[in-house]
């Protein structure tokens, strides 16, 4: 079973070379899904005061009693939420085979996470962004359908994993706020100009016949945004204490796991295939000299130190193209107090029946569908990728000619989905230009987000108590 949605990963800090965070209304799928319950991992572990309360008893009947491992701003962070989420990631991690870091390292790592988690989820409550319950419902169906599940059938595997279905529940609105957050306080305030645009099609043409794809993994030893020289020193000698561990022959995974402050540390540190348009100069140039399997030296930015190690690289064609897809749907959109979410999804089952059973697509569109292209049978013509919305775009996808296939719901309503056929074409100037400024927006938000989170880290409280007995 698989769960498209990797929880070790919610409301992790972003670092320069991350994608951007999906938005509350695509929260759905990264492109490497971890396994169902390895990946189950509290986006804000914070327990409310008092910070004593009781935890199953030991052997030999003494009951323990919880305690506070750090405060952050008005919340703390207790012992037993940190040894739960130590708990999922320990199983997660021995699952990828990968060697674990020591005990003490890995939970400091998590505790870092955790803090950072909870700050997010501050600001978020602080400047009122909120995600409500019916946002997610549809969140949470979403999930449920891509895993082919009923939300009963998907409720029952949760719960005979351990995982409580409120715990859960929290877990996803936290991401979800996050995701929210991260629109509003970064993405809406990025723009690009038409320069950038020329600039990196120039790039990208100079490149067309080079090796300019690359798959990395990656460690990040951060630096605050206004360390000290004593700080800068310390977070260098993690940085070179890692990166010996790898000249000596340890495994990336492990180090990542024991020494990087990226979100993605304790999944090997992979950032899978990267365009050389995505990724910072000092990374470029070194790369550009390494072999596959090779690690990099300590590189410096903003940020802090970094070690890239050359996972594989591959060329692209200098006439690029791209698949699109002659589609046509029905969509029955929901309206308060006339057509529910059960209402939609079962009117388009019928209509699928009636469909397969010999009903014309295109006549059944006309009548039922709610989009504008309901005049024209429901044919929205050829799509190219990134033309609709995530949920539609992956259906479609996984869809044979001729396929029709079963409800799918995305932000607009309830869709029955047809392919038609496809076709292989080059990419336009206008296409490529979009794509380009996707790119640029990408990167900027990325490196914004990440200062961000830092200076947002800077203004808090935050009191460590993990070494208290």
């Amino acid at each position: 079973m698989k769960l498209p949605i990797s929880l070790l990963r919610i409301g992790a800090i972003a670092f320069c070379l991350t994608a951007a965070l999906p938005a509350a209304a695509q929260l759905a799928a990264p492109a490497a899904p971890n396994p169902l319950f390895p990946a189950l991992t509290p986006a804000t572990s914070a327990a409310p005061r008092p910070d004593m309360k009781p935890t199953p008893a030991k052997p030999g009947g003494i009951a323990q009693l919880d305690r506070i491992v750090a405060v952050v701003n008005n919340d703390v962070i207790t012992m037993n939420a940190l040894n739960e989420r130590m708990s999922t990631i320990v199983k997660q991690l021995q699952k990828q085979g990968t060697s674990l870091p020591p005990q003490d390292t890995l939970q400091k790592q998590l505790l870092e996470r955790m803090i950072n988690d909870l700050l997010q989820v501050q600001e978020a409550d602080d400047t009122g962004v909120r995600v409500s319950d019916g946002d997610l419902d549809k969140i949470l169906q979403r999930i449920a359908d891509e895993n082919n599940l009923s939300m009963t059938d998907f409720r029952r595997v949760l719960e005979q994993d351990g995982m409580s279905w409120k715990r859960f529940r929290e877990e996803i609105r936290n991401e979800a706020i996050i995701g929210r957050l991260r629109e509003r306080e970064v993405e809406s305030s990025i723009a690009v100009t038409e320069a950038e645009i020329d600039t990196q099609l120039a790039l990208e043409t100079r490149e067309a016949s080079n090796d300019q794809e690359f798959r990395l993994a990656h460690i990040l030893v951060q630096v605050p945004e206004q360390a000290t020289t004593a700080q800068i020193e310390g977070r260098r000698k993690r940085a070179a204490q890692a990166l010996a561990a790898l000249r000596g022959g340890a495994e990336f995974a492990q180090i990542s796991a024991q020494f990087s402050d990226a979100p993605d540390a304790l999944q090997g540190g992979d950032l899978g295939w990267r365009p050389s348009g995505r990724l910072p100069g000092i990374f470029l140039e070194a790369l550009n000299s390494m072999k596959a399997g090779q690690v990099s030296d300590i590189l410096r930015s903003a940020n802090g130190f970094h070690i890239v190690k050359l996972l594989d690289k591959r060329g692209r064609s200098a006439t690029p193209t791209i698949q699109q897809t002659h589609v046509r749907h029905i969509l029955i959109r929901l309206k308060d107090g006339v057509v529910s979410d059960n209402e939609a999804r079962e009117r388009l089952a019928r209509l699928r029946e009636r469909i397969v059973a010999g009903a014309d697509f295109a006549e059944l569109a006309k009548v039922h569908s709610d989009d504008p292209s309901s005049s024209k049978g429901g044919d929205l013509g050829w799509l190219s990728p990134g033309d609709t919305v995530p949920e539609f775009e992956r259906t479609m996808n996984a869809l044979r000619d001729n396929e029709i296939s079963a409800p799918i719901q995305s932000q607009f309503g309830w869709h029955l989905v047809q392919v038609i056929e496809r076709r292989t074409e080059g990419v336009s100037e206008e296409r490529r230009r979009a794509v380009a400024r996707n790119t640029i927006r990408a990167r900027k938000a990325d490196e914004a987000y990440q200062d961000w989170l830092r200076q947002t880290r800077d203004r808090a409280f935050v009191e460590y108590r993990l070494e208290e007995k």
